[in-house]
């Protein structure tokens, strides 16, 4: 919900409080204010000027010369190029020397031979998006009205001295989705008065009752429906105070009908729908159930197929609008309306959002029945958009508001021990103190003995329960105003189980390797699921949603990896080059083609890294990720975990990898994982530069029994080393010879370590020289030569032998 802070400001006294003050107070009330934008940022030296004369450009077919008076004591020249341009109209001028959006200065300046001392602006030159533009500006300047003051500041004519507070609003603060609800809200937290619209408007001598009467054939789901008929109507723009306040509330201004309805549903919350009389074609309005496989085109010009479980408007005969969704194309208002039918009235969320979900057809209005709205307020509302229908587009109101329903329910009565209060929040509040919060909520309550009795409006269907009421009077009073308490009573002392110690212990290996924990989304499309490989590479099936948001979160995750390739691609398009990423997160798996039970959850460890390992500086230079930067990072894992001797890594082939720089990671010989660099093709789809990853079934790894600790003394005696150059077969990997060098050289070999790897003419085609050191101890005595030289020989005849290295001559 988009707030505009000089609208609110008619509702309630804002005096000496900043509109970053008041998002403050709104948060710690409950209500986040994610935002606080200054509608004129980056704008400045921009005035109303008036067009003293228009002519062609001698020099351009597309230019016009204009003459504008901007308030000094010289008219200034300026080309303007906009086709709606022309004498006689106030416009918004930047002069030389001002600024706009994007640090545009403007400059003197010659066009076709011609000086120009300025420019004439469009909204979308003084950062207003298209969407929010006027249809009949959306190629052209913006025409002010004839009000605006030559050479006075255009900010203020235009609302871009505003502040608009973006409250996220949920189920629970639905009650603000409007801003009469902000108003009270705001009204609550400062303790001031509020002052609400009060609608007038004369009415014909004609009844209502004899243009249009209305039936409710599905009272359960309508509790109250009303119309009533406003004639003589003339559609046309809205005035510049009725655009600016929707562009403020992030809507675009259609015509004077169209936006006095979503005026009214953003000040009251009263979702309101405007039929053009005439071709609703029909003296009577039915509310009912749709028939199954009844057609409507919908104001979007899409054609829907409804079912039963769909409420419909209709002329008695075929259906006008989906109730609560959309209205029909066939009875819009258009330029040639005169006529106006005004429906205003409640319908059952639950069945709204059933139709709007099936549909997929989610509009303001229907989510505003979704989370309900002020049952009280329907009827003031459709008064309010009768008196602006009258005052802005020459309306005659027809006596009467002809309904079915109630307009009106009695305040929630709900009561309780006051002393809850104070028991729940940890306060010491006298019951003066608690009706005082209650006053300024404007709930009317009461106290008597113990007891604490409170009427709670209808506009705040979310209180429901004495819980609710503690809630109020702890966010009013101000949570950060609630005294701290530790908890009385005993009890035992939670624990972490071992494998959220390890759990933690991986976090805290991953954060300390210099990598951040992300946290994405568990849904996604079939075709990222697809893109890269899974740990196990079985037959699993991509798992849908019966009912998804949209079509990027359509399909549960496989793998971690997707959802990080995106945020990679986020930091590189925001010239952030080095991403080093990690996430512990759930994968879904079923081999099932259609689910007939939950799916299987596994905890993954996924990491992406691209960049640089190590920036460049004075003393070190930059040092590029590659493959062994990947596996670095997991053999240091699997030595935290006390793993590593039972770890090994297998060349590998995987779908999205790199054919020759991918490896499975195997514990027991058992595949638990792989990392690899992203296929080049992969890589170029997804913009990327060259990126490593690695997934692990972490739950695997947590779940491997350690061996026992055990402590080893300090050696004695000194150790020998011996160094060996080994050609082998280029497909010999090296964790094959460490292997076979180990088990052959134990107990007295210690260590062994490649430090270095050669390839060329000498040793022929489809060789390599692979040189480790070895140190050969004994922590009981002095080693001879002659007791190594036996090991040592013993540990080349079973290189040869097994994979039929020799020593390089």
């Amino acid at each position: 919900m988009n707030v505009s802070y000089n609208w609110l400001n008619e509702y309630v006294d804002l005096t000496g409080v900043t509109p970053q003050a008041l998002a403050e107070k709104i948060t710690k009330a409950g209500i986040e204010v994610e935002h606080v934008t200054f509608l004129g940022e980056g704008i400045r030296d921009v005035v109303v000027g008036y067009v003293e004369s228009c002519d062609r450009h001698p020099n351009a077919d597309k230019l016009n010369v204009c003459q504008v008076n901007i308030g000094a004591e010289e008219n200034v020249q300026i080309i303007c190029g906009a086709p709606n341009v022309a004498a006689g109209q106030k416009v918004v001028v930047a002069k030389v020397g001002a600024v706009l959006p994007g640090n545009f200065k403007i400059k003197k300046a010659k066009l076709r031979g011609e000086v120009s001392q300025g420019m004439i602006c469009s909204l979308q030159e003084l950062g207003i998006e298209d969407k929010f533009v006027p249809k009949e500006f959306a190629h052209g300047i913006y025409v002010l009205e004839e009000e605006a003051e030559v050479g006075a500041d255009a900010l203020p004519y235009l609302n871009l001295d505003d502040y608009v507070l973006e409250l996220d609003i949920l189920p629970n603060s639905a009650h603000c989705l409007n801003m009469i609800g902000v108003a009270y809200e705001v009204a609550a937290i400062l303790d001031r008065e509020i002052q609400l619209p009060t609608p007038e408007f004369v009415e014909t001598a004609v009844d209502v009752t004899a243009k249009i009467t209305v039936q409710v054939d599905a009272p359960e789901k309508v509790p109250f429906y009303g119309v009533r008929v406003i004639e003589g109507v003339k559609v046309g723009p809205s005035p510049q105070w009725l655009q600016n306040k929707l562009i403020a509330a992030g809507v675009r201004p259609i015509s004077n009908i169209v936006d006095i309805a979503n005026f009214v549903m953003l000040e009251y919350g009263q979702p309101l729908h405007t039929f053009d009389y005439d071709t609703f074609a029909s003296d009577k309005v039915v509310v009912r159930h749709a028939e199954n496989g009844e057609k409507l085109t919908t104001l979007d010009d899409a054609e829907r197929t409804l079912t039963a479980e769909d409420l419909v408007i209709t002329n008695g005969k075929a259906p006008v609008a989906v109730a609560g969704v959309m209205g029909g194309a066939d009875s819009e208002v258009t330029d040639k309306t005169t006529t106006i039918l005004l429906e205003a009235a409640i319908f059952d969320g639950a069945s709204i959002r059933q139709t709007s979900s099936r549909l997929g057809l989610r509009t303001d209005a229907s989510s505003r029945y979704e989370k309900g709205i002020d049952r009280n307020r329907v009827a003031g509302a459709a008064d309010r958009a009768a008196e602006l229908i009258s005052e802005l587009a020459g309306g005659q109101v027809l006596k009467g508001f002809t309904h079915v329903g109630e307009p009106e329910v009695p305040d929630r009565v709900i009561t309780m021990p006051w002393q809850k209060i104070n028991a729940v929040l940890g306060t010491t509040f006298s019951s003066d103190e608690i009706l005082s919060v209650f006053r300024r909520l404007r709930f009317a309550a009461k106290v008597e003995g113990d007891g604490l009795q409170v009427a709670v409006p209808a506009r705040r269907p979310d209180v429901t329960i004495p819980e609710d009421l503690v809630e109020e009077v702890g966010r009013t009073y101000g949570y950060d105003h609630v005294p701290a308490t530790l908890p009385e009573g005993s009890g035992t002392t939670g624990i972490l189980t071992d494998y959220q110690l390890k759990r933690r212990r991986v976090q805290r290996y991953m954060e300390g390797a210099g990598l951040y924990q992300a946290v994405t989304y568990s849904l996604t499309t079939e075709e990222k699921v697809k893109s890269v490989t899974t740990i196990d590479e079985a037959s699993y099936q991509p798992i849908p949603l019966a009912m998804p948001m949209s079509e990027e979160r359509s399909v549960l995750r496989l793998s971690l990896i997707p959802a990080l390739l995106e945020i990679t691609q986020y930091h590189l398009n925001r010239q952030m080059p080095d991403v080093k990423l990690f996430e512990l997160g759930k994968g879904f798996y079923s081999k099932e083609e259609r689910l007939t039970q939950l799916p299987e959850e596994r905890e993954q460890l996924a990491v992406v890294l691209t960049g640089s390992w190590q920036s460049a500086g004075w003393h070190a230079q930059a040092e590029p990720i590659d493959f062994f930067v990947a596996k670095g990072i997991l053999e240091g894992l699997f030595n935290t975990l006390d793993l590593t001797e039972r770890i090994s890594y297998q060349a590998a082939q995987r779908e999205g990898l790199h054919p020759g720089r991918t490896a499975n990671v195997l514990l027991d010989q058992e595949v638990i994982g792989f990392v690899g660099q992203l296929h080049p093709n992969l890589q170029s789809q997804l913009d990327l530069k060259e990126t490593y990853v690695f997934e692990l079934d972490i739950e695997q790894v947590l779940h491997a029994e350690n061996e026992t600790l055990r402590y080893i003394a300090l050696p004695r005696y000194p150790a020998i080393s011996r160094d060996i150059a080994l050609v082998v077969d280029e497909q010999v990997a090296s964790g094959e010879l460490i292997k076979v060098i180990k088990e052959n050289g134990a107990p007295l070999l210690k260590e062994v370590k490649l430090f270095d790897i050669y390839q060329g003419e000498s040793l022929g085609a489809g060789k390599k020289s692979m040189a480790y050191a070895l140190k050969y101890l004994d922590p009981d005595k002095t080693l001879t030569d002659k007791e190594v030289e036996k090991v040592h020989t013993k540990v080349l005849t079973a290189l040869e032998a097994e994979l039929g290295a020799v020593l390089r001559g």
